[in-house]
């Protein structure tokens, strides 16, 4: 049969907009295989979320009393020394406030909501107890948890490749003999990199700042890939 598959050597030639598509004929039966691996490796960042919450009569009241408030958490991370680049705002959400009366079963306008996120790229992790603190004492109402990261990932990532690469060979020269076929021909690649980070649970803040900093343990994340193969079972 034939089938439209772009060999190894000629992925590359299609990133030229004068490349044309290439085809591979395929004789024998074809085995398709998707195989993951992943490294396990140690976090180097922290993706730390924080938040703002105030409640006003008005609208215009709400938001001032918020940018206040948000204003001090954010000269609060710029002062630990995390850079500007690394403080993202996320979110920025006004909406009436109700409460409901039992009594004559209606919602009562209460005033105004506002929700502000922020964004904050850690890159000294041994800090992350140190910098919750900090938030929750300049302000912050809630946090929304930690996301552990590896700022490149690249080798630990390119381990794992050579790991599913091995195991897809392996894997497919076995249903090669198993089906009559002395050996395998590599027709196709293609692959998705996927990253597990372990997070945190959201919590709410507390006004009180404990005298140690918060203990947090960054353990470790994996890193790895996705690899979908085409082998022809050859004789």
């Amino acid at each position: 049969m034939i089938r439209p598959i772009l060999p190894i050597a000629a992925i590359a030639a299609l990133a030229s907009p004068a490349a044309a598509e290439v085809a591979i004929e395929s004789s024998g039966p074809v085995i398709q295989l998707s195989v993951s691996e992943s490294v396990a490796v140690d976090p180097d960042i922290a993706n730390l979320s924080a938040g703002v919450t105030t409640v006003a009569p008005t609208a215009v009241e709400a938001m001032r009393q918020n940018a206040r408030q948000m204003n001090a958490v954010v000269d609060r991370i710029e002062a630990l020394g995390i850079d500007e680049d690394d403080i993202q705002t996320s979110g920025v959400n006004l909406n009436p406030e109700y409460n409901y009366n039992q009594q004559t079963q209606q919602q009562e306008f209460r005033g105004y909501r506002v929700m502000n996120r922020v964004n904050i790229v850690l890159r000294d992790i041994q800090r992350t107890g140190e910098v919750l603190d900090a938030l929750v004492a300049s302000g912050a109402t809630d946090l929304g948890g930690i996301g552990w990261a590896v700022d490149d990932p690249a080798p630990a990532v390119e381990q794992a490749r050579q790991a599913a690469f091995a195991t897809a060979r392996q894997r497919a020269q076995n249903y090669a003999r198993l089906s009559g076929y002395s050996d395998i021909r590599l027709l196709e690649i293609s692959e998705n990199v996927t990253s597990r980070p372990m997070p945190m649970m959201r919590q709410m803040a507390t006004a009180d700042v404990a005298e140690e900093s918060t203990p947090v343990r960054p353990g470790q994340i994996d890193a790895g890939i996705t690899v979908n193969f085409s082998f022809e079972m050859v004789q």
